[in-house]
């Protein structure tokens, strides 16, 4: 298992270079910061020269990105050029809140999904299948944030159980939570039923009912246990989605998470917030696959060995 986990981990590095790379170049590109630092002013040429100088954006690209990633080994992200703070403390206050709406939205996805996609596939054809793949097509065609909103204007402007934005404990997350979960459970039972239906086929399920196994064994410990690989890769792909693309539900519930500090910081040019932002991502997304590849090898031992690595 060491060895298995050492070989993922031996292309972080590659895939922190990349990332570094792509954003660290691509966010020059939408223009210079000074320039709006000094907003719709007329600063001196002086002025802006200081400046210019201060956040080291005289010196050449290349040089500006060697300095960029001598500095991110050492985990230091720099200072952000609106709030003259460490981009680091920043992205660990806004790291706890970003978390928890992605941990709520996926578990409120995997709560509803598992067992609407199971009954779906055990019984295809009748009431249940036919209101799971209702749910389904109304969960993929809703917009979140009609979603969002429908629920505030429900629970929290008429009926006041609930709290309309911001992040102060365990109610807060509730609305946000739900926002983001239903419309991920509507692809997740289709993706389950469909791999149940897959499963159910196997020959191997037909012996353990031939064995006198009780149905319900059969169905969780063969055949969902059996259909839970393609689950597990849509789940790990989709939780760090959650982390960093929830902005829209972020903006709707005023949420002070990294996704939404990243998108403000994109419109202020704020080059070390976006570049530190979007490498902690990267990082998290890592160990996320990482423990992916961890349950896959887990549900299929086969994996470990190296037969199901490519």
């Amino acid at each position: 298992m060491l060895s298995y986990i050492l070989r993922r981990l031996s292309h972080t590095v590659l895939v922190i270079i990349a990332v570094s790379l792509i954003i660290f170049f691509a966010i020059r590109l939408t223009g210079d910061p000074v320039s709006i630092m000094f907003g719709a002013g007329e600063p001196s040429q002086q002025a802006v020269e200081e400046l210019t100088a201060k956040l080291g954006l005289d010196k050449p690209i290349w040089e500006q990105y060697i300095i960029f990633m001598k500095d991110l080994v050492t985990l230091d992200f720099g200072t952000s050029y609106r709030s003259n703070s460490p981009v680091l403390e920043m992205l660990l206050e806004r790291a706890w809140p970003t978390l928890a709406l992605a941990l709520g939205g996926m578990t409120v996805a995997l709560l509803i999904a598992i067992p609407i996609g199971i009954l779906s596939a055990v019984y295809k054809g009748k009431s249940i299948d036919i209101f799971g793949r209702i749910f389904s097509l109304l969960g993929i065609s809703f917009p979140n944030f009609w979603l969002a909103f429908m629920l505030i204007l429900i629970f929290a402007v008429q009926l006041k159980w609930l709290p309309v934005s911001g992040f102060d404990g365990f109610s807060s997350l509730i609305l946000p939570s739900i926002a983001l979960g239903l419309i991920l459970s509507g692809i997740l039972v289709r993706l389950i039923r469909t791999s149940m239906l897959e499963v159910l086929k196997m020959q191997y399920v037909t012996t353990a009912r031939a064995k006198g196994i009780r149905e319900w064994l059969v169905i969780i410990r063969h055949a969902f246990r059996n259909a839970l690989l393609p689950t597990v890769t849509f789940v790990g792909l989709q939780f760090g989605g959650l982390l960093g693309g929830a902005v829209i539900v972020e903006q709707v519930f005023s949420w002070p998470g990294i996704g939404r500090l990243i998108v403000d910081s994109i419109n202020q040019r704020d080059y070390p917030v976006v570049q530190g932002g979007v490498i902690l991502l990267a990082l998290i997304m890592i160990v996320v696959n990482l423990i992916v590849d961890l349950c896959y090898s887990l549900i299929n031992p086969k994996i470990r060995t190296g037969r199901g690595d490519n």
